[in-house]
């Protein structure tokens, strides 16, 4: 399998970590499949609850989205708050803003066990269109009036205060938000995790039928579709790519709060500086599985015309890798018999996948309320079966790229 760490800044600058090797016994009472973010959350929380867990990762911890997304920290779901209430009502739409919004259990991880992972405070969200900034307003609105939700609305005139940058009609700065070193947290919840009594067995592909555990989290993510088939139809995998340049000397001036930044594109851009003051950009998407021949001049434009001013900026990093995207962009979270599930973040994982494997913990240990709530947003199959799914998938996702570049 290509490795989609391979060149990647976080991989350069992570801390330290020795593979771990076989099981000597496999029987246990939680078996997680998977050594991303929510399966660490996952196993942590059980045996934080008194289980037995053994985690199996077929590659190394942090392989997947985990270790190499763009460490955006964004409150909330792809859908917003006020979507979420006209879809579901206010009742249940609270329940879901009270867990992915309030409840930041990233940054309560980071500081019970002294994460080193670069954590950092706002993010902004940039309008593309006038369009893009009234409906962002209107959001705002809606999250102080509702829930009490602070934001501050930049109007374009003063969005030189985050960024120096002309393309974006303003914005809106959350202080809730952040940004992290994805790959490092996830090696510092696996520390944790095995403090807290968790067998962590990498380089082993583990199958669900053969696991001798009273209960099974598949935490594939990417890679579901090859442990359990059918819940591989409800996503598909995007291909996402990212660069990280030489540290800059104008770094500070180009994100003058260091606010990490995503803007409002289908096929979004999204950066933010690294601790050591480079700029870690993501931008474009491709829908073939097939990388790029040469990462860096892929990804390059898209940074170019954000900040033409290091448009020649050395790039030390480029790397990439898939998402698994939903039909809906929400994930796809729930249980059948004694195996808990939750995939399909749709890029929009970093924090509510340490939620998600929290509350299956919760449910494991006999509390399923809170999961239940997760577990109860909407999801179906991408139609066309095992061969025509991810065409089809891919001309609609094209449809609106190419909206993006129309207007």
């Amino acid at each position: 399998m290509t490795d989609p760490l391979n060149n990647s800044y976080y991989a350069a600058t992570a801390a330290g970590w020795r593979p771990r090797g076989e099981a000597l016994d496999d029987r246990c009472d939680v078996a997680v499949v998977g050594g991303g973010f929510t399966g660490l959350s996952a196993a942590l929380a059980c045996a934080e609850r008194g289980f037995s867990v053994i985690l199996y990762e077929a590659e190394r911890i942090g392989f997947g989205a985990s270790g190499r997304n763009g460490g955006q920290l964004i409150p909330g779901l792809r859908w917003t708050a006020s979507e979420l209430a006209d879809e579901f009502g206010n009742e249940r739409a609270g329940a879901l803003f009270d867990l992915c919004w309030r409840d930041n259990r990233v940054k309560a991880r980071i500081a019970k066990h002294g994460i080193a992972c670069d954590l950092k405070a706002g993010h902004l969200e940039a309008a593309w269109t006038p369009a893009d900034f009234a409906a962002m307003r209107r959001e705002a609105d809606y999250l102080g009036q509702r829930h009490g939700y602070v934001t501050d609305v930049v109007e374009k005139a003063d969005m030189g205060v985050h960024i120096a940058s002309p393309l974006y009609n303003g914005g809106v700065y959350d202080p809730q938000g952040g940004h992290f070193h994805p790959l490092n947290y996830a090696l510092g919840l696996a520390k944790a995790a095995e403090a807290a009594g968790v067998r962590i067995v990498e380089g082993r592909r583990a199958s669900i039928d053969s696991l001798k555990a009273r209960y099974i989290i598949d935490a594939t993510d990417s890679w579901i579709g090859e442990v359990e088939p059918d819940l591989g139809r409800y996503t598909v995998p995007i291909m996402n790519y990212n660069i990280a340049t030489a540290p800059l000397a104008n770094a500070d001036a180009l994100l003058p709060t260091d606010a990490a930044v995503a803007d409002s594109r289908f096929v979004l851009n999204y950066f933010r500086l690294s601790a050591d003051k480079r700029l870690i950009f993501g931008g474009g998407e491709r829908y073939s599985q097939t990388p790029p021949r040469d990462i860096a001049a892929f990804v390059r434009p898209f940074m170019a015309e954000v900040f033409p001013q290091i448009a020649n900026a050395e790039i030390d990093y480029a790397w990439g890798g898939a998402v698994g995207v939903t039909m809906n962009r929400l994930p796809h979270i729930g249980r059948r018999g004694n195996v808990f599930f939750a995939h399909g973040f749709s890029g929009h994982g970093a924090l509510i996948t340490t939620t998600a494997g929290e509350l299956i913990a919760e449910a494991l240990a006999g509390t399923a309320e809170r999961f239940d709530v997760l577990a109860s947003l909407p999801s179906r199959p991408f139609p066309g079966g095992e061969w025509l799914r991810r065409p089809l998938a891919t001309l609609g996702l094209l449809y609106y790229a190419l909206k993006d570049r129309l207007g």
